[in-house]
């Protein structure tokens, strides 16, 4: 199957410069092509992920991606999908998010095997001896002011301002299509939908630089939205980070494992390396047997073994598993602060106390009458097991890995309890 064809059976085609001229490109040779993140922050979200997932799909059909990260253009700030000016970051922390992006892109898409076919480029190796000069007669002369003042992503923020430096934008990534084209060969950019404008002013660049007969092309993702309309990609806590430090790799799997079953099919489309049989079997199952949730289930496991590791996916696995079984036990201390993490917290002392009276001065029980009702009822558990005697006494021993109290109280509601 030809790159383009995937990408249409996925859906995973917005818009096309030259849609016939890319396929016969495509199918002649193997093509370069480049995909660029700016380093606004220290970790790329999910959102950052969809071009990228195009990007391997296209190293896998045997062409030769090239990875860029801004560290020239982070400096400035891309006003695409934005109603106000970003504040600007200093070249330090620039650079940071520069070594923190690079290294997330080396484990993501360099190993071993394709270490000589994947390139990682920083725009700021040949933007940061461009003198103003040269940036306005060598670069500046082949924009027209009215041409970007139509694009999308100025006009939307004529109403409330924009600073010279944004609407310059679009003017430093053409140069970086530019550069590409003629030092790595470079013959295809391809990015999310509110890139298309300045996709198309680098291809202008490149005519007027290299000749209108120069073959370069441009091709855009589609915006990602969740069934119910809301953005893709946002939680009640946040966007759900590459960064296991930001989002832990069990809330990783449970977000996928959550997938709305309107949803799935299209996310395993975009994200995962599953073949067309394998998804359109999954795809047959959430018809037929929806309460199964098999498709949510390979969602979490391709993606979590994509971003984190086996061993991190076994990991988030156990702890899904205990949860749902009830068996606490079976989980480190670590697995239970990974898990438990944005689940009701209190804090205990070591010292011997009557459950009832424990449960009270805590606060997950609002008076003894309640706790002892409860506990009688068999509806509170610590660390999995049920309680049903009211002269228990919780002590140190009830830690797990001496830190942690697992507080169950009813069928779904959990407590943390860390022991000082």
């Amino acid at each position: 199957m030809n790159i383009i064809d995937e990408l249409e059976w996925r859906d995973a085609i917005n818009q096309q410069t030259d849609a016939e001229g890319l396929r016969e490109l495509t199918n002649s040779k193997a093509v370069s092509l480049y995909c660029g993140v700016d380093p606004t922050g220290d970790s790329m979200h999910i959102g950052h992920l969809i071009p990228f997932m195009v990007l391997r799909r296209f190293q896998l059909a045997g062409h030769r991606p090239v990875i860029l990260i801004g560290g020239a253009t982070g400096t400035i700030g891309d006003p695409s999908g934005r109603q106000s000016e970003r504040s600007l970051q200093t070249l330090e922390q620039v650079q940071e998010n520069v070594d923190a992006l690079t290294a997330q892109m080396k484990k993501l898409f360099i190993s071993d095997d394709n270490a000589n076919q994947v390139r990682l480029v920083n725009n700021y190796d040949w933007t940061k001896d461009i003198n103003v000069i040269e940036f306005l007669r060598d670069f500046g002369k082949n924009f027209s002011i009215n041409t970007m003042l139509a694009k999308d992503v100025v006009s939307s923020r004529l109403d409330s301002g924009i600073s010279f430096t944004e609407f310059s934008y679009q003017i430093l990534q053409s140069i970086d299509y530019l550069h590409l084209y003629k030092h790595e060969d470079v013959q295809l950019q391809i990015g999310g939908s509110d890139q298309w404008g300045n996709i198309t002013s680098g291809l202008d660049l490149i005519r007027k630089k290299e000749g209108n007969e120069a073959k370069a092309f441009g091709l855009t993702i589609p915006l990602m939205l969740k069934a119910d309309g809301t953005k893709f990609g946002k939680t009640a806590g946040g966007a759900v980070w590459l960064d296991p430090k930001k989002t832990t790799p069990y809330e990783f799997y449970q977000f996928w494992a959550n997938t709305d079953d309107r949803d799935v099919v299209k996310y395993l489309k975009y994200f995962t390396f599953l073949s067309k049989e394998e998804i359109e079997a999954l795809a047959a199952k959430v018809e037929a047997e929806p309460h199964k949730r098999e498709a949510q289930k390979a969602l979490a496991e391709e993606m979590t073994r994509f971003v984190h590791g086996e061993e991190l996916l076994e990991q988030a696995k156990r702890i899904t598993a205990a949860l749902f079984s009830g068996d606490i036990r079976s989980l480190t201390a670590d697995e239970i602060e990974e898990g438990f993490k944005e689940m009701p917290t209190y804090t205990a002392s070591k010292e011997a106390k009557n459950i009832v009276d424990w449960l009270v001065d805590l606060g997950i029980e609002p008076s003894k009458r309640q706790a002892r009702e409860d506990i009688t009822k068999g509806a509170i558990s610590i660390n999995g097991e049920r309680v049903s005697e009211l002269e228990v006494e919780i002590t140190a021993e009830h830690a797990i890995g001496g830190k942690f109290i697992i507080v169950r109280k009813g069928k779904k509601n959990y407590s943390l309890v860390k022991l000082t």
